[in-house]
């Protein structure tokens, strides 16, 4: 019998049906889901990054989806505070957490602690700012991939926010930032985890991907991304740098035609997938299955519980 509380960890790449398995497990057992995308947590894009709908909201209770301003900016640490929040307001209700998503350094950074960065001095911060606005990310990307290529290879070089992280970390420390992931003193969440993950050859959800964002379109994503620029059109707010919104605003300010959009969102969508996908090969104890297999996945989360939880 296991000493911490037990949560469930439903993980693995964009679109292979995790807040399905999720709902299959809840019908079976009192839980709630807890979100570990950094998509996902934006209001103003519920379509466009793929928030469960309320059809799936009305089988059981989503929790951190579609709570963040546009212009907020969200973090690994700032996640984790607030997962540990929602995982023990869970626990309170007597029901099982399942945390599902696809950002794998939100749930490293809950289940294996934060490394503790020192703070960034201001001339730093000025600094970056203002090579992201003279040069873009994708110049701090390209010293990302000479100084740091196992994180390079985890974030995408059009990421505003991840790719200056990174280059103020090097600048304020000398240290990469896979150095103090690894390093650095860290505090687990304690909790006891079961990871299952989606496992998928990436040509095999290729052609899926494309035929979601099709339907994302036809279920009003480019009317999401208007509204979304009408309260917020600066292209480097935190939410904008999404897969999906930033092509889709892009068009919406005249430099892109919507196919050319369409074209730069599947493109960039399957590299993000593709990402997800080594990213999750090196995670250890996860519990794999196929896309659809959700029945299998929710009797190894009841025999779990029952062996080890009582």
């Amino acid at each position: 019998m296991s000493d911490a509380p037990p949560i469930v960890c439903l993980l693995g790449p964009t679109g292979t049906g995790k807040t399905a398995a999720a709902i299959e497990i809840s019908r079976r057992i009192p839980a709630s889901v807890v979100n570990f995308d950094s998509r996902q947590v934006y209001a103003d894009f519920p379509v466009i990054t793929a928030q469960p709908d309320k059809h799936e909201r009305a089988a059981c209770p989503h929790l951190l989806y579609g709570f963040l301003p546009t212009i907020e900016k969200m973090t690994a640490a700032r996640f984790v505070e607030l997962a540990v929040r929602t995982i023990e307001d869970v626990r309170a209700e007597n029901r099982l957490p399942i945390l599902v998503g696809g950002t794998g350094m939100y749930l490293k950074s809950l289940l294996g602690g934060i490394a503790p960065i020192p703070e960034i001095p201001d001339d730093i911060r000025t600094s970056v700012l203002e090579r992201i606005i003279n040069e873009g990310p994708q110049a701090l990307h390209a010293e990302l991939e000479r100084t740091d290529p196992d994180y390079a290879a985890r974030i995408h070089p059009n990421d505003t926010q991840r790719n200056a992280r990174a280059a103020e970390v090097f600048l304020a420390t000398g240290r990469t930032m896979t150095w103090w992931h690894t390093h650095g003193e860290h505090t687990p969440a304690p909790y006891s985890p079961l990871k299952i993950g989606m496992q998928i050859a990436l040509s095999d959800l290729e052609p899926h991907l494309a035929r979601r964002i099709d339907v994302m379109l036809e279920q009003g994503a480019l009317d999401e991304a208007r509204c979304a620029m009408a309260s917020c059109s600066d292209p480097e707010a935190p939410g904008w740098s999404g897969i999906g919104c930033a092509e889709l605003l892009s068009h919406l300010r005249g430099e892109i035609s919507l196919e050319e959009a369409k074209l730069r969102w599947v493109k960039n969508t399957r590299a993000y997938a593709k990402r997800q996908i080594t990213w999750f090969k090196k995670e250890s104890g996860i519990n794999w299955f196929a896309p659809g297999e959700n029945a299998a996945i929710a009797d190894l989360v009841e025999s779990w519980l029952a062996e080890n939880f009582g």
